[in-house]
């Protein structure tokens, strides 16, 4: 699970900017569109981005791990 992506497609769902999100996550525009592109992502960067976005990325990660726990090896 990408996490950049899912956060990418949250924030093109709400309507809101990049420039918007990242004022809110107190952070530059152009490091915004680098946490787009990161695979993993700190636990305390990814708090404020679900708080800022109203979505729980914990959740969408927990729930992939749950899915490839199921998938036959």
């Amino acid at each position: 699970m990408h996490i950049g992506s899912l956060i990418r497609k949250e924030l093109k769902r709400s309507g809101h900017t990049v420039t918007w999100f990242a004022a809110q996550i107190c952070c530059t525009r152009t490091h915004a569109y680098k946490i787009f592109r990161k695979e993993s992502i700190d636990t305390g960067l990814l708090e404020r981005v679900s708080r800022t976005l109203g979505h729980d990325f914990f959740q969408d990660l927990s729930k992939g791990l749950a899915e490839e726990d199921t998938q036959p090896q």
